[in-house]
């Protein structure tokens, strides 16, 4: 009979490339809409004492739509400057068009970057094969590392498998963040390459932990970024249980932050502790009273011990 204490640990990378634990970082505003700098650094450093490894500017979480090429460039400074070398600070360059991607992507490593989070082009579906020509010159433009970000549900296009095979062959291809819920297709690229995932869909960490992801690009993790981290290492050292019960532990903020667009109520979390945030810019509104009284609620249920 196997001891069973001796095969309870689970392969990890000895060095993911973005760390395990990153936050999609809220892009803080004063209160007429202006860009607050000085809270973002203060937001950057808080999120980096309290268990990320990484930040993520200018995401989806970051109200990148609705901010200036000049803004994500001063956002990204300050963030850098924040945090210096003590976590891998990823810039979002991804749009739609090809070519100016390619600047904003040229912008962020003149910056200081470690690394381009790189959206599925929107609204446009341009085929496969147009995918593989957008990514491709996107990760030949800088030295960076790129971390394609694969959400069907906001782009309206999948990463199909065989693109993902192929764009796995370049060498700054070094990871995806995978918010398609395709268990499946995940498992077949992890099979036949070296990617590094990222759940972009905290709920689905743990699982997808299980078929060899590496880590999460979060959004909860503004607050619970060290309760999030603490499951993914019970995982990898062999704790599934444990990571088991922190899943259940954690799913009220995991489903609770998304209840209404996730910045909405990232934002209004972060109110709630006294962070930085700031209001959101149209055509995003601000949480309503009854959202917050909700928030609160899933907030103290994932902090209520079972």
């Amino acid at each position: 009979m196997a001891n069973p204490d001796s095969a309870t640990t689970t392969p990890a990378p000895t060095t993911p490339p973005f760390g395990h634990v990153l936050t999609a970082m809220v892009t803080p505003f004063t209160a007429d809409g202006g860009l607050d700098l000085d809270g973002a650094q203060q937001l950057a450093s808080y999120l980096v004492d309290h268990g990320n490894d990484g930040l993520v500017i200018s995401g989806t979480t970051g109200e990148s739509p609705t901010t200036t090429d000049e803004e994500k460039d001063r956002l990204l400074r300050a963030v850098l400057e924040a945090v210096g070398d003590r976590a891998k600070v990823v810039a979002g360059v991804g749009t739609n068009d090809t070519r100016h991607t390619v600047e904003l992507a040229h912008g962020a490593e003149k910056a200081g970057a470690h690394g381009l989070l790189v959206v599925t082009p929107y609204y446009s579906k341009p085929p496969q094969a147009g995918l593989l020509a957008h990514f491709h010159q996107i990760a030949d433009a800088t030295g960076l590392p790129n971390m394609l970000y694969d959400i069907p549900g906001r782009t309206a296009t999948p990463i199909e498998t065989e693109t993902l095979v192929r764009l796995a062959e370049h060498d700054r291809i070094v990871a995806v963040k995978d918010a398609k819920g395709d268990l499946e297709g995940t498992s077949w690229v992890l099979r036949r390459t070296d990617l590094a995932y990222y759940s972009g869909d905290d709920k689905m960490t743990l699982p997808l932990l299980s078929v060899g992801a590496v880590g999460v690009v979060g959004v909860p993790t503004h607050l619970f970024g060290a309760e999030t981290g603490s499951m993914i290492a019970a995982y990898f050292r062999g704790d599934v249980a444990g990571a088991l019960a922190a899943h259940r532990q954690l799913l009220p903020v995991f489903c609770g932050f998304f209840r209404t667009q996730g910045v909405i109520l990232t934002k209004a979390a972060l109110r709630l502790a006294g962070l930085p945030g700031g209001p959101v810019r149209p055509p995003l509104v601000d949480a309503t009273g009854e959202q917050i009284e909700q928030l609160r609620r899933d907030i103290a249920d994932a902090r209520t011990p079972a």
